[in-house]
């Protein structure tokens, strides 16, 4: 993964998720705080993975995902969900609707990157 687009607008969870994700060795990590923004950067970047919050400001990240989906026709981008929504179902529904895998918020520090990388792993021999 040499690409990461991070979509969140908490600057708090911002900061230490690509301060994790730097930690990791991942270098070329882009910010987006709004889904409208996260689209806009999906497209001009072609990231290979994008970290996306659920609860954002103006369009919500299932919304995003659906448009970044449907903007470049490819399935591929990896796009793994990072939110605090932990109802049951809610994995299933973001599953369902695009998302690669689910990352529940609070975040563990000691476990994040070995989840992406995971998600990421199971996604590539799917």
């Amino acid at each position: 993964m040499n690409r990461v687009l991070v979509v969140e607008d908490d600057k708090n969870n911002m900061r230490l998720i690509v301060k994790l994700l730097k930690s990791h060795g991942y270098e070329a990590v882009i910010e987006a705080e709004t889904g409208e923004e996260g689209v806009r950067l999906a497209l001009e970047e072609k990231p290979d993975l994008i970290l996306m919050d659920i609860k954002l400001p103006g369009i919500d990240g299932v919304e995003t995902t659906e448009k970044i989906r449907a903007s470049t026709g490819d399935s591929k981008i990896i796009i793994i969900a990072v939110t605090s929504f932990a109802m049951a179902g809610d994995r299933e529904r973001y599953l369902k609707g695009g998302f690669h895998g689910y990352i529940e918020k609070p975040i563990d520090t000691y476990t994040f990157v070995k989840e992406i990388e995971e998600i990421c792993q199971k996604a590539s021999r799917s």
